[in-house]
């Protein structure tokens, strides 16, 4: 059995900021590719890929996904969780701008630390560490404080309603992996449930709500389904999973609030949205929030 750590480490950090940065890129290029493909069909393709990806990815090392372990009741409600989360998100991205809904996303680290200790009681946040998650996330407010009260899209309310739920789920999912078997099974198998649950759902899913589904992509929505594939549903997530398997769960997501703020960055590179200097100030709250939600505790 894995050895868990209580606090992040060297390895745990550097893997952090990759996924941080890459997942607020991916905002940035699923919703671009919404003129050429429907989003739920585009999470849909995108965890088909991964799901095959994995598997191979599982015999290769010769892990084991199909041994008795009294882990699949739990890991098909933590699969369904996820999937309806990123149809959530890929829904919400239609009626919002990519930045503005990853701030709505990321309450989820609020549903892990208010409910996860309920069921696992080595994850009890001390005080500092509770004002270094509200300050994460007043800095995340505030980097977005101009657009949070009006939009251009006469449905932004319901991009905005979409994503607090992916954040719900998101944070429902954590909590599932962290208080049940599925905390000592492999990472591999921990995202084989998501991804292959997700891949029955999201069709079903994406068919309900009228998508059109086209097989013949422009360069630009081939590619970028590729990256969400490799580089998002099976890179990224293999890491987080990992992650979660070996770090405390509050640290882990409060750490991801700098996803946001890369949105940000992104979408004012690919989307021209302006830098202000409350992109400034928001780096520099969320660098503290993550300081003191990484405190160690005095001895």
């Amino acid at each position: 059995m894995t050895q868990r750590k209580t606090h992040l480490d060297g390895i745990a950090v550097g893997l952090l900021l990759v996924c941080c940065l890459f997942w607020g890129f991916q905002q940035v290029l699923v919703k671009a590719t919404i003129p050429e493909l429907p989003p739920v069909f585009q999470a849909a393709i995108r965890f088909a890929g991964a799901t095959v990806l994995l598997w191979l990815w599982c015999l290769w090392r010769g892990v084991q996904l199909f041994d008795r372990d009294r882990s699949l009741v739990p890991g098909v409600l933590a699969g369904g969780l996820f999937a309806l989360e990123f149809a959530c998100l890929y829904a919400g991205l239609q009626f919002s701008a990519a930045s503005r809904l990853t701030v709505f996303l990321y309450t989820a680290p609020f549903w892990v630390a208010i409910l996860l200790p309920l069921f696992v009681k080595s994850e009890k946040l001390l005080r500092v560490q509770w004002l270094g998650l509200s300050l994460a996330f007043l800095a995340v407010v505030f980097a977005f404080g101009d657009g949070l009260g009006a939009g251009s899209h006469p449905k932004q309310w319901l991009g905005d309603v979409l994503a607090i739920s992916a954040g719900m789920f998101w944070g429902l999912t954590t909590i599932v992996i962290r208080s049940t078997r599925l905390a000592r099974v492999s990472p591999e198998k921990l995202l084989f449930y998501q991804v292959t649950v997700s891949t029955a759902v999201l069709p079903a899913l994406s068919w309900l709500m009228g998508e059109q589904w086209l097989w013949r992509f422009s360069p630009f929505a081939g590619l970028s389904l590729l990256v969400q594939t490799v580089a998002g549903a099976f890179a990224s997530y293999l890491a987080w999973m990992w992650m979660l398997g070996r770090y405390p769960a509050t640290q882990i997501s409060s750490f991801v609030f700098l996803t946001p703020v890369c949105a940000l960055f992104f979408g004012s590179l690919w989307l021209n949205e302006p830098v202000t200097l409350n992109l400034i100030g928001a780096l520099a709250l969320v660098a503290a929030g993550i300081v003191l939600v990484n405190r160690r505790p005095s001895p």
